[in-house]
Order: structure tokens, then sequence, then C-alpha cells
């Protein structure tokens, strides 16, 4: 007999992500700083077909809120918040710095880097240098403010200059500011965003990964060894030598899942609720669903987002997200903001098999009505 049912388990993962609380009166910058705390990393993504991902994954646990406040508690001052590759780009505790700075030296190396930036790294450190100074000299900067910065061609044609720029952010040695746009970060020197006494600590590699896989197993409740790594995107070896750590130490707990082949693990402190009762739009880069092959174990829910597929071969649209209704995955929706006409756009609805359309729609048409709200849309059309 395995130690959790899938149901269990379910609910386990949903209370540790935040989505089995009671909704707060009031949503403060406490709250959201609180929230990125929980879950250890917010992905931050630049498709703004509905919203930028960053600001769902709040409104998806604690409902409506002023999507100013993310900004506010991700580059206000005293600064609690950061901007690094965590998942992948993330809104990051401050607490998280000093465990990450091991990516920052194989940065320097090359290793993790895109290959046209740790060319630049590698082959043109005197412009790297250069570019350094130039923020030591003229404070805050984008890429776009070095004169030969632009972009050729496609978005992706990277001038080295930019490269430099991106390849010091790796390393760093510069941390965002602020954004001037979703897509054009604005940096500075790290020793003048980062709190001194954050820089001052000094974390060992081994004992960063085990700090990373403890912060994982907490957001996730229940979790495999894969599932562990790749919440802050672990090397295999370091990961699992931190997992071999903390069961020894009683911090994780070895259990069986019931249909997971995987051996799984527990948080010691975790809560495990009788039942579920919740309801979320979810963005497609939401940490409870981030992981596809989790996902798919957890709900059985094969997901991807279909943004990068042509349009003929889409399944269910461009910008799908999952709706949670109490401990399932329901249906897929997709969702656009048209601000023109201020209306929540719902292109099409995809309901999962063994769910009935009529016990899902009406909390479906409140949520979505809800999320209008909270994007500022006088209204919702619903497909005919």
């Amino acid at each position: 007999m395995p130690d959790l049912s899938t149901a269990e388990a379910r609910r386990i993962a949903l209370a540790a992500q935040g989505f089995l609380r009671t909704p707060p009166a009031r949503i403060g910058p406490s709250r959201i700083r609180g929230l990125i705390e929980d879950l250890g990393a917010v992905q931050i993504d630049s498709v703004n077909v509905l919203v930028r991902s960053q600001y769902l994954p709040a409104f998806s646990r604690l409902g409506v809120y002023d999507l100013s406040l993310l900004d506010r508690v991700a580059y206000g001052k005293p600064r609690r918040v950061f901007e690094y590759f965590g998942h992948e780009a993330s809104l990051l505790p401050i607490e998280v710095h000093p465990l990450l700075r091991w990516r920052m030296e194989q940065a320097r190396k090359g290793i993790g880097v895109w290959n046209l930036v740790a060319r630049v790294g590698r082959e043109r450190k005197d412009l790297v240098r250069r570019v350094r100074a130039a923020f030591r000299e003229r404070g805050p900067l984008s890429a776009s403010d070095f004169s030969d910065a632009k972009s050729t061609g496609s978005w992706w044609g990277w001038t080295d200059t930019k490269r430099a720029v991106g390849f010091l952010y790796w390393c760093g040695e510069i941390t965002p500011v602020k954004r001037r746009t979703s897509l054009e970060r604005i940096y500075d020197l790290t020793e003048r965003v980062i709190p001194q006494p954050v820089l001052q600590i000094h974390v060992a590699e081994e004992e960063a990964h085990r700090q990373l896989v403890e912060r994982a197993a907490k957001a996730f409740g229940v979790a495999t060894e894969a599932d562990l790594r790749d919440y802050f995107r672990l090397p295999l070896l370091g990961a699992r030598r931190a997992l071999a750590e903390l069961v020894e130490s009683n911090v994780l707990v070895p259990v069986k899942v019931e249909g997971w082949k995987q051996q799984a693990y527990l948080y010691r402190d975790v809560r495990k609720p009788r039942k579920a009762e919740a309801s979320a739009l979810l963005s497609p880069f939401d940490s409870l669903v981030w992981n596809r092959q989790r996902t798919n174990r957890l709900f059985d829910f094969q997901y991807r987002i279909e943004i990068y597929t042509p349009a003929h071969k889409r399944l269910h649209g461009y910008y799908v997200l999952p709706y949670l209704l109490d401990e399932n995955l329901v249906a897929r929706v997709d969702l656009k903001s048209d601000r023109q006409s201020s209306t929540l756009l719902v292109h099409a609805v995809h309901y999962e098999r063994g769910f009935e359309r009529r016990n899902v729609t009406a909390r479906l048409r409140e949520d979505l009505k809800r999320m209008a709200q909270w994007l500022g849309l006088a209204r919702v059309k619903l497909p005919s």
C-alpha cells in the first residue's frame, strides 16, 4: 500500500503552494512579499496577451490586488526581492541571493549561459570591462542605453554590447533595479542594489544546494528527486547529495505515492488537508504546473503551452490557462485582454473528461469576472 494516495498528494501540494488559505481581506505589500518567500521563486515571462505571467500567481492565490504592488515589492526599497535565474528568470526572496552565487561563479566560466553570451564573456573581456565601467560611472542603465547595443535584424539579433550586459547579469555583477518596459531591464552594479549585509553572507556551494532543495521541498510539499532538482534547476549530483542529507536529518521523509513510479519525499512540516476548496486560473508558468511531468502525475493533466505552435496545429489555443477547481484541473481556458474594447476575451473553454460542464461553468464564470475586475476590464466575452 502507498503511504499517500494521489488525492492526498494533490491536497498536500495545493496547500504547500498556497491555494487552500482563506483569502485575505486586504492585500498589501507584505502579503505579496510573503507569497514570493513561500513559493521561493515566481517565474517572469514577457508574453502580454493576457497579463505578464509574474502577476498571475498572487491573483490566483490571494485574489484581486493592485498590480503595482508587485512592482513595488520587486524593485522597491528596502530591497527584499531581486530578479535573477531561479527556475527561469524569476523574482526571488533576497535571502536566496547568497544561495545562487555558485551559479554566478559558473557563469563567469561560461557554464549554464547562452552560448553567444558566454562567447562574449570569454573572447571580449575588454568589452565586458568597458560595459562594467559604464555602469560604475553612469549609474543605472539598460542595454539599449549603450549606443551600439540595439538589436540588428530579429529580436534575437543581439550585438556584442548587449551580450556583455547579459554576461554581467548572469555573473551577478549587475542586478535589475526596475523595468522600463516588460522586455527592458534597467540594471545597476549589484553592490548598489543588494543590501550589504546580504552581500557579505557566504554560503558554500554544497550548503547552497541543500538549502535550495529544502526550499523546493517546502514549496512542493511532496515531490520526487527530479521535481526538487527542477525547482531551482540544480545540478544532478548537487541535488542528489543535498537530498540525501535532508533525508538523513529527517527534513524530508521518503514516501510512496499512489501511481508514482519514482520515490517521493514528504516535507516534514507539511500540511495534510482532508479536503481542498479552491478555484483559480493559473499562469502557464505558475510553479504549481511549470513542471509538466509532475502536473501529469498529480492531476492526470497533460499540458503544454502552444504559443510557439503554428496556429493550425494548436489543440487548445494560444495562451491557455489551466483552471483549478477544488483539487483538480478541470478545464483549459484560452484568454486574451482586449484593452481597446476593455474586454476579457474567452476564445475557448476546453473541459477535461470526467468533469461535468455544468458543475464547472458557474465557478469559472465568477473567476473570469473577478479576473476582468482585477485587470480593469469592463466585461467578459464568452465563446458563443
